[in-house]
């Protein structure tokens, strides 16, 4: 006989994984957004942030899962 992994129930019977997952996809996705609208912006709004050049370009590159610790759940 197979061995199937079983998966934790809520009590409403969904999958436990499901708003986890999506919760990291949306926020993952809303970090890149953020981060692309940082880079795009003209000169006259980057000096507004009080932001150089290069912090904005390296905050830009920096990948999704890289986020502030109190981000994370």
């Amino acid at each position: 006989m197979a061995h199937i992994a079983s998966r934790t129930l809520s009590p409403a019977g969904r999958s436990a994984v499901g708003p986890a997952l999506f919760t990291r996809i949306a926020v993952a996705f809303a970090v890149w957004r953020q981060r692309r609208a940082l880079a795009g912006l003209p000169d006259h709004l980057r000096r507004d942030v009080g932001l150089t050049d290069a912090e904005i370009d390296r905050e830009a590159r920096r990948h999704l899962w890289d986020v502030p610790d109190h981000w994370r759940f």
